[in-house]
Formats: structure tokens, sequence, C-alpha cells
């Protein structure tokens, strides 16, 4: 319990951290997604790509957390959670794009167990 606590806060620290930063340059946050296999990493990585000023996306599957790094100059938090959640999937405490949501295959659904 401890543990899951501690990781929390590192990830809430870590997220405000990045948002509280304004200077043009490399940022980073990271979004607790309800991704949970490899098909939705792949999905997530290849549709933040495509954003602009993100320079790399990765998805951890086991603890579900998408790292973002991206140009502050060129885009924002709020920006990218809306392309998580337009992506289909939950960041953070803000749902997903209930259309987009549809769209994922079965295994990709929340009521699947992260595999």
């Amino acid at each position: 319990m401890k543990a899951i606590f501690a990781s929390l806060l590192l990830f809430f620290s870590v997220s405000f951290a990045a948002q509280a930063q304004s200077k043009p340059g490399t940022e980073q946050v990271k979004f607790k997604t309800s991704a949970v296999c490899d098909m939705c990493k792949a999905r997530l990585e290849k549709s933040l790509a495509y954003e602009k000023g993100v320079q790399s996306a990765t998805l951890d599957v086991p603890s579900q957390v998408l790292t973002v790094s991206y140009r502050a100059d060129k885009t924002n938090v709020a920006a990218l959670r809306t392309a998580v959640q337009k992506t289909g999937y939950d960041a953070d405490d803000q749902a997903a794009d209930a259309k987009a949501y549809e769209r994922l295959p079965d295994c990709c659904k929340k009521t699947m167990g992260v595999h």
C-alpha cells in the first residue's frame, strides 16, 4: 500500500512539475492511462507521434503510464491529454472520448485486465 501511495505521489509531483514550467524547451509529462496491452502501446505511441511538438511518447504497459516528451513552445499538457482521450484512452482522471473508445478492439477495452 505504501508503494502504491509513493508511486502516485511521485506521478502527480512529476505531472505538476511539468505543467509548472513555462520556458520553451523540452519538457516531460506522465499520464495514467486505461491502456492494457501492446496493441494499446502501439496505438498510443503512434497517435502521439503525430501531435505537434511531441518528441517522443512511451507507454509502460504494466503501470499504464504514458510518458510524453514535448516542446512547450509547440504544445501543452492539456492538448496532449486531449490527444490521449481522442485516441480512446483515459488520461489521468479524464475519461476517454466515447466514440474513440468504442472503435478500440475488444482486447483494448477497460474491462480487460492488463495483459
